[in-house]
């Protein structure tokens, strides 16, 4: 990745495509004078795609941010926007080899407050870039209210950041609800959805994006992956939403290519010189950790499924549909993998654990819509977890089986599911008395999505689980863009830090409510 300079007379156009790919934003190198004469000095180092936050703890939180040319990460954080006896971090080196990216975890803050955030980058040569500043939450020590965003979805079906519309004016609106937290559900890109300048819709009506060269192929270098990630965050609502909201970020399928699995190839006819899965989920692995605000390390297996505790109301359980499943053509029975045993017992016991009020999974692959895997030949070929056979589990509806007998049988209340992937938003009721299996108490999951990406929907429910529609907001066609809105969501959860009730609402882009469940706290 270049961190080099560029000529000052570079044009708008080419600036564009150079930040969307992460390579630069402003020239490097710029003239001054001296007793002999001009010299060439080194510009200050630059924050090139903004600040984020991410998995927050009760005395800190992660933060993120890149730097065009090597240099080292300062955060100081305050109570107040003065910063006024601000405390100081000094971050990693920023260089090449993490494409500039880098993030610190800022610690000994108290709990339940409101932190301001100043990140600067101190350059070699002493030099140091204007600051970037944001806000976050620190989790509370004690019952307290809590505001908690979902969605996922984020240019897809080569539906882009389209200037006509002032971007993806989506973010703003979630960010205008100050919500905690965020939970990005996967999908943060489409690596596999290369766009174009424009896209003419059925009606007529066109579509503009913004383009840059890595979003105008399908990625397969990490310097194309790292390209996609860079190309979101050129978008100015994003880039605001993430200096103020704390993320909790998962992965699914787009991040690397459409339905991947471990062992996979993707098709000839897609276009792909390396067809290997396993190789192109290793490039994005390594984009998605560099360009997301998280820490491989905090995660239970080094990549993605980890708890954030959010004081005593809410643990969030994050998970890893894809690294650990099974083939999607594969005919397991009783044996189908699609969170791996590892990952299973780890997600059992923290449930059985758990003290908080409120369980929130996020299951990056809903739990019984059917979805195929139109990718394979095989046409009875599944990408989710229910396999269409409304009866006994089996494939990977055996390890959701193992996971639901054992909140009965542990007694665990609370538990919530939240997903995205499917391009609409729906409300799910399960229920044993509906079901073929009947080991488990009810539960809700909420769906959500897209962000801004073409909608879908709705999927038929396996009767497995005894799943129920209670709601459903999708579109009349197939691949609907986002041009009016009308079917682009995200989720809110809200907790109430006094009755411990936990209310979802699944809203629109604007924020509108669309349908609202409140659930009240389990029985102690």
């Amino acid at each position: 990745m270049n961190f080099g300079g560029s000529d000052l007379g570079v044009s708008r156009r080419t600036l564009l495509r150079a930040s969307a790919a992460g390579l630069v934003t402003a020239p490097a190198l710029a003239a001054c004078s001296t007793n002999d004469g001009p010299a060439l000095v080194r510009q200050r180092p630059n924050l090139t795609h903004g600040v984020a936050v991410g998995d927050p703890r009760g005395d800190g939180a992660l933060i993120w941010a890149r730097s065009d040319q090597p240099a080292t990460l300062i955060v100081e954080t305050a109570a107040t926007e003065s910063f006024a006896d601000a405390k100081r971090f000094t971050g990693p080196e920023l260089t090449p080899a993490s494409d500039g990216t880098g993030r610190i975890r800022v610690a000994g803050l108290p709990p339940g407050q409101l932190v301001h955030y100043r990140v600067t980058l101190a350059g070699e040569d002493g030099a140091t870039s204007e600051p970037l500043t944001g806000v976050f939450r620190t989790t509370p020590a004690a019952a307290a209210d809590i505001k908690l965003l979902w969605s996922g979805d984020v240019v897809g079906q080569g539906y882009g950041i389209n200037p006509e519309l002032g971007g993806m004016k989506i973010f703003s609106a979630m960010a205008a609800r100050d919500p905690h937290l965020f939970i990005h559900s996967g999908d943060s890109i489409y690596a596999d959805g290369p766009l174009k300048e424009s896209v003419t819709l059925p009606d007529g009506r066109i579509w503009r994006n913004v383009v840059s060269e890595p979003k105008s192929a399908v990625a397969q270098t990490l310097d194309q992956f790292r390209g996609n990630f860079a190309y979101n965050l050129t978008d100015d609502n994003y880039r605001r939403f993430n200096s103020s909201v704390a993320q909790i970020v998962q992965w699914d399928d787009h991040e690397t290519v459409n339905n991947w699995y471990p062992g996979g190839l993707v098709a000839e006819t897609k276009g792909y010189s390396e067809r290997s899965m396993d190789t192109l989920s290793s490039r994005s692995w390594q984009a998605f950790h560099e360009w997301m605000p998280l820490e491989p390390s905090e995660a239970v297996d080094g990549r993605i499924y980890r708890k954030i505790s959010y004081g005593p109301l809410l643990d969030v359980f994050v998970l890893d549909m894809r690294t650990y499943k099974d083939t999607n053509d594969a005919d397991n029975g009783p044996s189908g993998r699609v969170f791996g045993p590892a990952q299973t017992k780890w997600l059992i016991e923290g449930l059985r654990d758990s003290r908080a009020t409120w369980k929130i999974v996020a299951n990056d692959l809903p739990l019984g819509l059917v979805i195929k895997d139109g990718e394979q030949v095989n046409t009875a070929a599944f990408e989710g977890v229910a396999n269409a056979d409304p009866g006994a589990p089996s494939g990977r509806e055996t390890e959701i089986a193992q996971v639901l007998s054992s909140i009965k049988a542990n007694k665990v209340g609370g538990v919530v599911w939240l997903t995205a992937d499917v391009h609409y938003t729906a409300a799910h009721h399960y229920a044993p008395e509906r079901a073929a299996f009947t080991d488990f108490d009810d539960f809700w999951e909420f769906v959500s999505g897209p962000l801004n990406a073409g909608a879908f929907g709705p999927n038929d429910l396996d009767a497995t689980f005894g799943p129920q529609a209670v709601f459903v907001h999708a579109p009349p066609t197939q691949n609907a863009a986002p041009l009016d809105g009308a079917f682009q969501h995200f989720g809110e959860v809200l907790i109430d830090g006094k009755s411990r009730d936990l209310t979802v609402n699944l809203c629109d882009a604007t924020g509108s409510v669309l349908f609202s469940q409140r659930l009240s706290p389990p029985i102690r």
